[in-house]
């Protein structure tokens, strides 16, 4: 038995393992104009089946050519040996972002870039966890009061209920617990509407037009912004003021912090993009992929029960804690499997400052340079049964059968996610939390079909019903 193989059969379920949905694959690559109207309603529908065997291609949008590493060697490559040449985002992201970033770390590049990182990468790492991780059961356990306290069969919104609670916990992280509950409602429902809005698609650049040239954005994208900014603004001035000095959050720290090779500190401005950029990053990337993790243990009764197993024996009935975050290896092997089918940021592209190649392929400045996790994780050479649920080839037992930069859903190199551990321990945190309580159903007559905007949403919402567990 091969390597890939040994990591979707190792312990499978007797049943047959679940193979959730996904947007019919084109038998033959789509032409330039209905490849342009697919993406714009869904990325992920624009890839024909080969695609999910070929190591590496390339196309063109419009004017502009487009080149997919699609492969371990030419991810690493493209995203780790040559970052200084591939180190910008896409102009698509770039500026579909900046009205709500402006030149945070998620979409700046150069010595901007270096020197937010320098800051900002403390402050969410993996040892600050036990800061935050109290905050994370809280919320937790409240929103698993609130669904016990639902009839049993009562309905959901599954993914507006995670969204609501992911935004609890990083309001309460960031902006500490009081400023924190009193402003959630607020930048939550301005994140969504934003959210709603953006473009998908920078139809200027893919006609070639120059970067500088300024990019409309529509009415509701500013005033969403505005709203954000403000409320930033407010928590900022709080700061300054010493009116919370007793409470520890992220803004806290950012207001406080020095980058370590020049002694700078955050201006008010540069401190108002990086609190923007930590709340989108741990809000919806966490909330959508909690939603999907929901969905697909509705779906595998079998998985569903040795995760429940896991948590009685682990946990006896009472709340998680950060200590018990190693000894849940099945319910994190869930959620890293949830990932893998349902990437958070299913397209990670960059920009070529200049001319390279990869492969032989010449990849000219200018163009996109881009690694699509949803292809990778999916693809038919790295993943024994690559569409199925199969949570076991992620145990521990099972690490060494997977090829290094086949998974990569919270990015790699330099620019991987500052906060991989606390979105990782959130999610374990809440799953266990919550799943001690209720098991959720998805609604008769639901279409669960993944949607590709800025992230992967199962649509507009997940509508589920809630069922009590003794």
């Amino acid at each position: 038995m091969s390597a890939t193989e040994l990591s979707g059969a190792a312990a499978a379920p007797a049943a047959a393992p679940f193979v959730p949905p996904y947007p019919p694959r084109p038998p033959r690559p789509l032409g330039p104009l209905a490849a342009l109207a697919t993406a714009r309603r869904n990325f992920l529908a624009v890839f024909e089946d080969k695609c999910f065997e070929y190591e590496t291609f390339s196309t063109r949008m419009l004017n502009r050519r487009v080149f997919v590493c699609n492969s371990p060697d030419t991810v690493a490559q493209a995203f780790i040996a040559m970052h200084d040449s591939f180190e910008r985002k896409t102009p698509q992201m770039r500026h579909a972002l900046t009205p709500l970033l402006g030149d945070g770390l998620f979409i700046s590049d150069g010595e901007t870039w270096r020197q937010r990182r320098r800051i900002v990468a403390p402050i969410v790492h993996a040892s600050r966890l036990s800061l935050f991780a109290p905050s994370m059961v809280e919320a937790a356990a409240e929103a698993a009061e609130r669904w016990a306290a639902l009839p049993d069969g009562a309905p959901i919104d599954a993914l507006r209920d995670m969204a609501t609670l992911t935004a609890e916990i990083i309001c309460r992280a960031v902006f500490g617990p009081r400023l924190g509950h009193e402003h959630a409602t607020e930048i939550v429902a301005a994140f969504s509407e934003y959210q709603r809005f953006v473009g998908q698609l920078d139809l200027l650049y893919l006609l070639g037009l120059p970067d500088w040239l300024p990019r409309p954005h529509a009415p509701p994208i500013r005033r969403a912004a505005r709203r954000i900014h403000q409320v930033l603004d407010h928590i900022i001035r709080a700061c300054e003021d010493r009116s919370t000095a007793g409470e520890d959050s992220m803004i806290r720290r950012l207001f406080d912090a020095r980058d370590p090779e020049t002694g700078a500190a955050l201006d008010r401005e540069a401190l108002r993009n990086e609190a923007a950029v930590i709340f989108m990053a741990g809000h919806e990337t966490t909330a959508n992929s909690l939603a999907w993790t929901w969905y697909l243990l509705s779906q595998a009764p079998e998985v569903e029960a040795r995760l429940h197993a896991e948590l009685a024996q682990v946990l006896g009935g009472r709340m998680p804690s950060l200590d018990d975050v190693p000894r849940l290896t099945y319910t994190r092997a869930v959620f890293e499997e949830a990932i893998r089918l349902y990437p958070p940021v299913p397209l990670l592209g960059r920009q070529a400052a200049r001319g390279e190649a990869i492969r032989e392929r010449a990849i000219p400045a200018g163009s996109l340079v881009i690694v699509i996790p949803w292809l990778l994780h999916r693809h038919r050479k790295l993943w024994d049964r690559p569409d199925h649920f199969l949570p076991e080839r992620f145990l521990p037992e099972n690490a060494g059968s997977r090829e290094r930069y086949s998974y990569v859903p919270f990015s790699l190199g330099p620019r991987v996610c500052a906060g991989q551990a606390f979105g990782l321990t959130e999610a374990i945190l809440c799953l266990a939390t919550l799943a001690q309580r209720v098991k959720l159903r998805l609604a008769p007559g639901a279409v669960v079909e993944p949607v590709c905007r800025l992230t992967l949403r199962p649509g507009d919402g997940l509508p589920m019903l809630v069922q009590q567990r003794g």
